[in-house]
Order: structure tokens, then C-alpha cells, then sequence
């Protein structure tokens, strides 16, 4: 359990036990929070292959996903470790799904083998990683949990989108340095495993995940000077951050990346069974 004395949990990771409400205030109030659920609400139907089918929400936090999955008639089991996010989510899923379709479980990742071993055909794991101490360990246990066939929606914070706003902002020495991670103190909230692409990609082979799309969640709109003033600029900006979001070079620099994998599947064709 996190606490104020000790932010990390003994995994390394940072949880949100009294974060709550900053953490809802700040990832999700506003237009970039609108923007980012915006985008998946349209990414998420054409980078998947949905089928009602059960789907394990690793990380859950305030249930936005659990919701959105459930909405659209997936049984879902959301995992979070902060029992103040998981009683969040409750209360938010309560009044849209009644809990009908939804399971909650109060662990954190690493338990999943034991608590939500699956195999599961669907997993969703949307900014969590760059939150733990150990992303490529992380990383491998969900592998673990999928099914043959089965994909993970994985969404990670872009770390070379953090070292560019860094730079606009004017933190050139931070930047140069690339002191770019965040402690886990106090009450900030700069992820402490901020990810790159290259990783993502030498982790995904190794572990034998075929990466099936990738896409920029706001590739703009966090490098603009001033946010939109307007209905019509906000729909502007969002025609733009669709339009380009998959388009080379402009995913790269998306605050988040947002990926599709999948686990082979790896039983053989007739063709290759042996006579």
C-alpha cells in the first residue's frame, strides 16, 4: 500500500492512495483529458478486433476504459492496486453498468498471474507501465496472460514527446541531460518509467508479440501555446490530432502511444501438422 511516507510500493511503483481527486483534476479535467478519451473512442474500433468478448482492465484506475468496454458489452474485470481509485471507479461504473458486466480487483499487476490468471483474449493496459519500476518486467507478465490470438491494447507516455515539451517549455538543461523521469514524490505527477518507441518494439519482439498498429494520442495539442478558446477550434484540433495521429512522422511525438499487440497464435495449420 502507498503511502505518503513512502510513495513507491515495494515493487517500485508508484500508486495513487490519496491522489485521487489531483490525479482525475489533472490527467482528465479539461480539454486533453476530452482529447485523449476522444481519440481512443475512435481508435479503439478500427486497432482491435472486438467481439463482446471478456476483457482484463490492468491498471483500471478511474474505470473511463472498464466503462467504455462495458458499454459496448464486454464483461470486465478491472484491476487497480489504489483501493481509493478502485472505490472511484465503483462509484462511476455504478451509475452507468450497475456493475453488471464489471469485477473488481484490488491488486496491482504483478498479482494478476494468481488473481486473474485468464488466459484472456482481451487485455487493456492504458497508461500504467510508465507508473512502475519495472515496464519490461511488467511488460512480460501480461504477455504471460494472453491467450494464442489474444490482444493487448497497450498505451504508454511517449518519453521522447516528454523530452520535446521539455524543450519548448524552455528546460533546455533538463532536457540535455535527459533527466526526464519523474521521482514518485510528493504529489507530482511526471510518470517515473516514461517509454520510447524503440523499446516498445525491442521489448515486443523479444517477448514474441507481433505489434499490430501504433498511433499518437495528442500529437498537437500539448505543444500548443494556448489551448483552444472555442467549440470550433476544439473541433479543429480534434480533426487535426485524428487526421495525423498514424501519419508519419506526427505519431512519434504523441503524448502517449498507443499500441495493438498480439500474441501468435501458435498452433499449427493443417498444412503443418505432421502426417
Amino acid at each position: 500500500m502507498t503511502t505518503a511516507a513512502s510513495p513507491l510500493s515495494a515493487h517500485g511503483d508508484r500508486h495513487f492512495d490519496g491522489l485521487a481527486d489531483k490525479f482525475a483534476a489533472s490527467l482528465y479535467g479539461g480539454a486533453r483529458g476530452e482529447l485523449r478519451l476522444a481519440l481512443l473512442d475512435r481508435l479503439l474500433p478500427e486497432v482491435l478486433d472486438l467481439a463482446g468478448q471478456p476483457v482484463l482492465d490492468v491498471g483500471g484506475g478511474l474505470g473511463q476504459l472498464a466503462a467504455w468496454f462495458a458499454g459496448r458489452g464486454h464483461p470486465v474485470t478491472l484491476a487497480e492496486p489504489s483501493l481509493e481509485m478502485l472505490a472511484h471507479a465503483r462509484e462511476a461504473l455504478l451509475a452507468t453498468s450497475g456493475e453488471r458486466e464489471v469485477t473488481f480487483l484490488p491488486v496491482p499487476l504483478q498479482a494478476l498471474p494468481e488473481k486473474a490468471p485468464g488466459p484472456w483474449s482481451l487485455i487493456a493496459c492504458h497508461a500504467v507501465l510508465e507508473w512502475l519500476g519495472d515496464p519490461r518486467g511488467a511488460l512480460a507478465t501480461l504477455a504471460g496472460l494472453l491467450a494464442p490470438g489474444g490482444q493487448l491494447s497497450l498505451m504508454v507516455f511517449n518519453r521522447d514527446a516528454l523530452r520535446f515539451s521539455n524543450v519548448v517549455k524552455g528546460n533546455l538543461e533538463k532536457a540535455l541531460a535527459d533527466r526526464l523521469e519523474g521521482k514518485g514524490r510528493r504529489r507530482r505527477l511526471t510518470p517515473i518509467s516514461p517509454l520510447t518507441h524503440a523499446q516498445l518494439m525491442a521489448w515486443s519482439e523479444e517477448l514474441g508479440l507481433e505489434v499490430r498498429s501504433v498511433a499518437g494520442v495528442r500529437v498537437f495539442h500539448d505543444y500548443l501555446r494556448q489551448p483552444p478558446q472555442s467549440d470550433a477550434d476544439r473541433e479543429r484540433l480534434f480533426e487535426l490530432e485524428w487526421r495525423y495521429c498514424r501519419a508519419e512522422p506526427h505519431w512519434r511525438l504523441g503524448r502517449y502511444l498507443l499500441y495493438t499487440l498480439v500474441r501468435p497464435d501458435a498452433s499449427p495449420s493443417p498444412a503443418e501438422e505432421p502426417l
